[in-house]
């Protein structure tokens, strides 16, 4: 059957000729028939089989053949399609304009990592199709940017991944917004019992389209397993890119400083790469992708982010540095290669740990083993897969003896003394010594406050030697100065105080002393006071102080 023959419109047929579509993939050829007649489609496909021209091209078929159900003063959005990351949401964009092409259909694509200027100004002018990552949507909706009341199409590209990823509320939401009359369309390269039970939550007796064994890679890959240490892990990556039959290779690893550390490997030895991963801006990224797929970078290393969205037709090699803990996650890594019925390598590097179980989950999600190469120079001996790891230090140190271990030495520990009881004479002879001594720690205790209480005894004794003595020299009892002693300082403190200028004394006596001696010199100051009345400003000065 050819796509002239499964019902497509000429907007549809005239753009994808030229593109060199003529015979539809089995994905194709089940899916577009069931969409176009308006069922919900719940789709099941390896990554590289043709998924998203499955639903693009029925959507592009009905959208370019009716008009809009809800009129305005610009364009509604009619169709939406959601997909994990910013990778694969440019790849289906791309994709769209050129199945758009021959009709009036405007496309647009949103999503995180790069300023909603542009974005926003496309959403202005109109738009029929929109590709967007769940964050950035949801971001605009809520700015009141986007109205999903308009969508007769929900698209949800790689559920797996992004239920992986977090994105499970946000989709919720996203639904929630969207019409309750719509069509909706779930496509993933694997099928796990989250996805079935989401799907029969928001289809409406949906049509299972499944091609081969669910979780299997495309019988077009040659898969094959590398027994490395994880120290040699990089020379044996630059031996297997020394081959000249390899053009190009797409190399996975787990993390993104792991990515950086495999890039600058390759550099020193002379291999051109890049990498890319969620810390690089999105400008690096899609220049490093075209650089990639221009031929003018050999080696393009990723993490798992970029896994679902970079579409190379030919692709020689993919290398998973570091096995993925979800068996999944290898699936979708190794569909990059072997695309459009063209034969890939994909080569994994096995360490001596844990990896070894992470590959009986893939050979058991898979159904089939994989094969072992020994024939490189970094050659491990392998082992039966699946077996358990080595033990933790923590466990190892549990089984250790505890003469071992660096703590305290019970065994050099004086024995405990038990106590006796002191109304018993029998526990009272046992304490004795051969020596006639007591071995009883409340003797030694009572010795000592017996010591201390004639210490204590001979200080009071000196105290009050030193009182009688103070108070036979003219001194108080309790030591403080008698009264004459106390004037005499008052005088003393009396003078100091009107060396500073200050008016007042502590004492009541030395005040008037201060006010008579104010009054003579009064005075002598002035002739006209000769009753020796106090001046006013003096009187008033006392009568405050008073």
């Amino acid at each position: 059957m050819s796509f002239e023959n499964i019902g497509l419109n000429d907007c549809v047929l005239d753009a994808i000729i030229p593109l060199g579509y003529e015979y539809p993939t089995p994905i194709q050829e089940q899916a577009i028939p069931i969409v176009l007649n308006g069922k919900d489609l719940l789709g099941c496909a390896q990554t590289g089989t043709g998924k998203t021209a499955a639903f693009s091209l029925p959507i592009v078929h009905h959208l370019s053949s009716t008009t809009p159900k809800h009129m305005g003063r610009k364009k509604p959005i009619r169709a939406l399609i959601v997909s994990p990351t910013r990778e694969l949401t440019s790849q289906i964009n791309d994709n769209l304009r050129d199945y758009c092409s021959k009709s009036s259909l405007r496309t647009s694509v949103i999503y995180g990592g790069v300023s909603q200027h542009k974005q926003v100004s496309a959403l202005r002018r109109g738009i029929d199709i929109l590709v967007a990552t769940p964050g950035r949507l949801l971001d605009l909706c809520n700015q009141k940017l986007i109205n999903l009341s308009t969508i007769e199409f929900l698209v949800l590209d790689e559920a797996d991944t992004m239920l992986d990823m977090g994105f499970l509320p946000d989709i919720k939401k996203v639904i929630k917004m969207c019409p309750e009359e719509r069509q909706t369309l779930f496509f993933s390269a694997t099928m796990p019992k989250d996805i079935l039970k989401l799907s029969s939550s928001i289809l409406k007796n949906p049509k299972r389209v499944q091609i081969d064994a669910v979780n299997s890679a495309a019988e077009t890959v040659q898969q094959k397993v590398y027994s490395v240490r994880q120290t040699d892990k990089k020379d044996l990556l630059v031996h297997v890119l020394q081959d000249e039959s390899i053009y190009n290779a797409l190399v996975f690893t787990r993390t993104k400083h792991g990515a950086d550390k495999v890039e600058r490997h390759l550099r020193n030895n002379n291999i051109t790469a890049e990498a890319i991963h969620g810390n690089k801006s999105q400008a690096k990224r899609e220049k490093a992708l075209a650089r990639f797929k221009k031929g003018k970078v050999q080696v393009l290393v990723a993490t798992d982010i970029a896994s679902r969205g970079i579409d190379v037709e030919v692709l020689d090699l993919v290398v998973n540095f570091e096995l993925p803990n979800l068996p999944e996650s290898y699936v979708h890594r190794i569909g990059r290669t072997g695309r459009a019925g063209n034969e890939g390598l994909a080569i994994s590097f096995c360490n001596e740990g844990m990896e070894r179980n992470h590959l009986a989950g893939i050979q058991k999600l898979i159904g089939r083993e994989i094969e072992v190469i020994e024939d490189h120079p970094f050659v491990l001996d392998f082992g039966p897969v699946g077996m358990e790891p080595k033990p933790s230090k923590k466990q190892s140190n549990k089984n250790q003896k505890s003469k071992d271990r660096g703590g305290r030495r019970f065994e050099r520990r004086k024995p405990r003394v038990e106590r006796r009881s002191r109304g018993r004479q029998d526990d009272r002879s046992d304490d004795r010594r051969s020596d006639g001594r007591r071995d009883d720690r409340r003797s030694d205790s009572r010795r000592n406050n017996r010591r201390l209480e004639s210490k204590l005894n001979e200080k009071r004794s000196d105290s009050r030697r030193d009182i009688r003595t103070f108070e036979s020299k003219g001194g108080s009892k309790r030591g403080y100065k008698t009264t004459e002693s106390r004037s005499e300082t008052s005088s003393n403190f009396m003078k100091k105080r009107k060396n500073r200028g200050l008016r007042f004394s502590p004492n009541s006596e030395e005040r008037q002393r201060q006010q008579i001696g104010r009054r003579s010199s009064k005075k002598s100051k002035f002739k006209g006071n000769q009753k020796g009345k106090p001046s006013k400003k003096t009187s008033s000065f006392n009568n405050k102080r008073r």
